[in-house]
């Protein structure tokens, strides 16, 4: 049975405004420079102003009003003379609290691409052509054959009706493994490094590291190095040589041509830090300023229409479009003032938290700081502090850091003081570089030493620090 009834409610609901400042607050320097460029198309009321030349940056943030020369334009070319309802020009197909996301397009040729290409210039007929093709197209990122042979003979079967044996994709993969780079279509690490081997000289050292991964594959990935000694019978040094000679080979041959045809990323710094005597100075990169302000001719034009006596529907119409086109651009305007003010007040606080590190750029004076520390200081709620510490980098005197990098979890030490987790990184990291390369370093040893320098902390924590620094387990750092 349905019946309707009354009921109050309390709702937290964003303004549009709100919305547009974190989208604007998240966006780096680069992504803001394209929002204000596609802002400045969709607005007429909105123009970009001329800074003074005799300042370097504009003051306390304040968007300059000056004349800017442009051709004038009648507001009624907006206006169609056709009555259309207001409704039919609005396209509300998102929530108010969803965000847009846009998907970046990369320019560049793929590896698979790559290789075809290479196909192109052998002398193949159709048919072994479409067979190179189906091999390539099965590669994975890593330039690795991983489907079977007998599947890909189903897949041609079924897929474009053609029958082949598996002696014939043999045959055709040989021939891709001869493109380059070298290595590519394999079908596991082993076969990979043995194709790059085969194409360099035959030195006396290439031979013995050929012999190595064809007899002693396994026992040479668990570094089992005496065993490999007596079964080759060979000294050290010889082992050395051919051990130097593998390590230079790709194991993952197809990440080199995606590599080098991926667009190039410049990272352009949201803030800059300069360091005289200990003292900070901060700055917003002007990118992030852009001096911005409400069209002069439009708002002439929107005040001739109210200057010009009765008004006709057209006209009203006309008022009425430029209220809300003006009204846009002080809403955008004052948005991307409350960003560069929120930009400055968040990393004014994380300066002030990481004072030490900043003034010395030592790693261990970093103290222990997560996003709640910084929201309390600002008084700004979490996700706020989280978005502007999102893809933001700052220029400082130690390099261009991500701003994420100064955020990590406190560890107590046996004195009862809180230290920060990256200051016992970095310790892990400097054990392990001062080790004994023929008796590295175990979890256990690790930790062992960590307590000796009074950080109390289990062995599966150290493991996870160290996975977190990509470093591998002790049996995979030893060397000869």
């Amino acid at each position: 049975m349905l019946k309707q009834t009354f009921n109050q409610k309390m709702l937290q609901k964003l303004s549009p405004q709100q919305i547009q400042l974190m989208k604007l607050l998240q966006l780096p320097t680069v992504e803001l420079e394209q929002r204000v460029k596609d802002e400045l198309a969709e607005n007429p009321a909105l123009d970009e102003g001329i800074l003074d030349e005799q300042e370097e940056t504009p003051e306390e943030d304040v968007f300059e009003d000056k004349e800017n020369v442009r051709e004038d334009f009648d507001l009624t070319q907006y206006i169609s003379d056709d009555e259309v309802p207001q409704y039919k020009m609005i396209a509300n197909n998102y929530r108010d609290d969803e965000e847009e996301r846009q998907v970046p397009f990369a320019s560049g040729m793929s590896f698979q691409e790559n290789l075809i290409s290479q196909v192109g210039l052998k002398k193949l007929n159709e048919r072994d052509k479409l067979l190179a093709e189906i091999i390539i197209g099965n590669l994975d990122e890593s330039g690795y054959l991983r489907r079977e042979l007998d599947k890909i003979v189903n897949d041609l079967a079924f897929g474009h009706n053609v029958e082949v044996v598996v002696e014939e994709i043999e045959e055709v993969l040989s021939v891709v493994q001869g493109l380059d780079p070298a290595g590519i279509a394999c079908r596991d690490l082993k076969e990979c490094l043995m194709l790059q081997l085969e194409r360099k000289p035959d030195y006396h050292s290439i031979k013995i590291a050929k012999k190595l991964l064809k007899d002693h594959f396994e026992a040479f990935t668990k570094r089992h190095y005496d065993k490999i000694l007596t079964k080759m019978d060979i000294d050290k040094e010889m082992l050395k040589e051919a051990i130097d000679e593998i390590v230079k080979l790709n194991p993952k041959p197809g990440n080199s041509i995606k590599t080098s045809s991926r667009p190039l990323q410049q990272i352009i710094p949201d803030f800059i830090l300069t360091v005289e005597d200990e003292d900070l100075t901060l700055s917003l990169n002007r990118r992030n300023a852009p001096v911005l302000r409400v069209s002069r001719e439009f708002s002439e034009l929107l005040k001739g229409f109210g200057d010009g006596g009765k008004s006709t529907k057209e006209q009203k119409r006309a008022v009425l479009f430029a209220k809300q086109k003006i009204d846009g651009a002080k809403w955008f305007i004052d948005a991307i003032k409350q960003r560069q003010n929120t930009l400055m007040v968040t990393m004014n606080a994380i300066l002030n938290y990481q004072k030490e590190y900043f003034q010395t750029g030592d790693e261990a004076k970093l103290r222990p700081m997560i996003l709640k520390d910084i929201a309390e200081i600002i008084d700004m709620d979490i996700s706020t502090v989280s978005r502007v510490a999102n893809s933001k980098y700052i220029q400082t005197p130690y390099g261009t850091l991500l701003l994420k990098f100064f955020f990590s979890e406190s560890l107590t030490t046996d004195s009862g003081e809180e230290v920060s987790t990256r200051e016992v990184k970095k310790i892990l990291q400097e054990c392990i570089d001062n080790e004994s390369k023929s008796k590295p370093l175990t979890d256990a040893k690790l930790t062992e030493m960590l307590k000796e320098k009074g950080y109390n902390i289990a062995r599966r924590t150290v493991a996870k620090y160290r996975e977190q620094l990509n470093i591998p387990v002790a049996r995979l750092r030893k060397e000869l």
